[in-house]
């Protein structure tokens, strides 16, 4: 039998929703082992002087706990 956990992590990106999903995976890989899966709940963007500045994303990461 196995246990996962499920944990929130906010990742951003200034070219995009998916550079800013793979940079928080990647970011979360170097000290969360055995990562399964993510689901993204919330996207969200920054904008100034009528252009988008930064894309965000809040995930909710699962792991398998060894």
């Amino acid at each position: 039998m196995s246990v996962a956990k499920v944990i929130e992590l906010k990742s951003s990106s200034k070219k995009s929703f998916e550079d800013a999903v793979e940079s928080g995976i990647e970011e979360a890989s170097k000290t969360i082992k055995h990562i399964k899966g993510a689901w993204i709940a919330e996207q969200e963007v920054v904008v100034e002087e009528g252009k988008v500045k930064e894309y965000r994303v809040l995930m909710r990461v699962t792991f398998v706990v060894q």
